[in-house]
């Protein structure tokens, strides 16, 4: 019987609602937010001791997301926070997939190596069928793929020339992400850090010397460094460790962590030599949930040749039945984001991409252009790299307030832009930083910029300096 052939139930005066036939009734019958289940709360820390409708279960996860706030307000965060409805349909068919059951699901492996193989040619491989790559949960797992590559090469050719492999060391931004600091951390590697500064606000090379030695397993150079967006210079980079090894005879590799420009060089910046063009590079990593536009989390990395990447590191693996090779920190994760690239790779081509990424460069270029026209800013640059930028509080501009004070004001109207202190050596500096995703569009700039003015004309007005205590980084990475 349905809710509509059955027989409204009248109480009658004085007659308890518990004089329904039973629960289900209830369900069926009253589609408020008064059935079993959301009249009192679940508990939060302790598996409930029974079952639940699912509509009910559905209704409280759901609206405790919806706390989160608007997605496509947040210009913290570099992930991808939107994707066309084919892509959704797309995802929600394939979210049974598991990448690494190659032997069930041949033809998601066969496409995971299609993208790979068109991201080595997007990146300039000199071969592309005799380079080799593989997808990754992020751009975390990929620098740490990266990483140990680097290291176990530095060990075999150590080892080959009779030579100690303790005390590996890897030469690194001050300002670079935390993933790198945790690879140093994991796996027993010295992290040594050159400073950024006003002179040299990105690692280019400048008096790299210093820091290299014959324990140095490599350099990394970002592609859209974390705190501002801006590239590091790889050939520069390559060329000073050219003259390392014609001083010194040190021949030291480069991993460039590609997290946000290697999705974006390609297309915007296409004559910029970055990648396998610079013949010192040696791996390539990128966040697919990032500039590749598809949904967290997805990442990829390539190396220049077979060679690059030790084979002690491949694993033959028999798994459900069949054999596949694999280099992963991670086992079972999910295929569907690795097709939803394909699928975007089919869906825009390379005409695509430049137009959704320009697209966004623009309205960096327009955002960045407006905040440094107000007095109160001072830009520490444009968005001209990846579309993201950074500024900072003019000097002397006010003795009232802060970047964290405008970061607070923005978020009552749902902005969410970080405001934080640069690295060591420079920490003494506060900046507020932008990240321009597809789906930002040129409307919503405009209206950020009313919102920051207005947030900027109130907080000019203040007669006394606002409190301090309290007050937090919201760095996103």
């Amino acid at each position: 019987m349905t809710v509509s052939q059955e027989k409204t139930k009248v109480l009658k005066p004085g007659e308890s609602p518990n004089a329904f036939t039973g629960i289900g009734d209830q369900n069926q019958l009253n589609p408020l937010f008064a059935r079993a289940g959301e009249a009192t709360d679940f508990p939060l820390n302790v598996l409930p001791p029974g079952e639940s409708l699912p509509e009910t279960a559905y209704q409280v996860v759901h609206d405790e997301a919806m706390l989160d706030g608007n997605s496509r307000l947040n210009l913290a965060t570099f992930v991808g926070t939107w994707m066309d409805p084919f892509a959704d349909k797309l995802y929600s068919e394939t979210a049974d997939k598991n990448m690494v059951d190659k032997d069930e699901y041949p033809q998601t492996a066969a496409i995971e190596t299609r993208c790979w193989k068109m991201i080595a040619s997007l990146w300039n491989s000199p071969d592309a069928e005799g380079s080799i790559g593989t997808s990754t949960i992020g751009s975390s797992e990929a620098c740490m793929l990266g990483g140990l590559a680097l290291k176990r090469r530095w060990q075999l050719a150590r080892r080959a020339a009779g030579k100690s492999t303790e005390k590996p060391n890897l030469i690194l931004s001050s300002a670079v992400q935390v993933c790198w600091e945790k690879f140093c951390n994991y796996w027993d590697v010295e992290a040594r850090y050159v400073p950024i500064s006003d002179e040299h606000k990105v690692l280019d090379g400048f008096e790299l010397e210093k820091y290299v030695d014959e324990n140095t397993i490599g350099v990394v150079a970002i592609m859209g460094v974390t705190y501002t967006g801006m590239y590091e210079p790889v050939a520069e980079i390559a060329k000073a460790l050219d003259k390392i090894q014609a001083d010194t005879g040190l021949d030291i590799p480069i991993h460039v962590d590609g997290a946000s420009g290697g999705m974006i060089a390609p297309f915007l910046q296409p004559t910029l030599e970055w990648d396998f063009r610079v013949e010192r590079v040696a791996s390539i990593s990128t966040s697919a949930h990032k500039y590749g536009l598809v949904y967290p989390g997805l990442g990829w990395v390539v190396w220049r040749t077979v060679a690059d990447l030790p084979a002690d590191l491949v694993f033959d693996v028999t798994y459900l039945g069949g054999h596949m090779p694999s280099f992963a920190l991670n086992f079972s994760r999910p295929g569907a984001q690795v097709l939803l690239q394909y699928y975007l790779f089919l869906r825009l081509g390379f005409d695509g991409y430049y137009k959704v990424q320009k697209a966004s460069q623009d309205v960096a270029l327009y955002l960045s252009g407006e905040i440094g026209k107000m007095d109160a800013f001072e830009l520490w640059n444009d968005g001209s790299d990846i579309p993201v930028f950074a500024w900072q509080l003019t000097k002397g501009h006010t003795d009232k307030w802060n970047l964290y004070h405008l970061s607070e004001r923005l978020r009552l109207k749902g902005w969410l832009i970080p405001a934080y202190p640069m690295p060591d050596d420079i920490s003494d500096l506060t900046v507020q930083r932008i990240v321009v995703r597809n789906g930002l569009s040129r409307n919503l700039a405009e209206s950020l910029i009313s919102d920051i003015k207005e947030a900027v004309d109130y907080l000019d007005l203040l007669e006394s300096p606002m409190p301090t205590e309290g007050l937090k980084s919201s760095f996103t990475h």
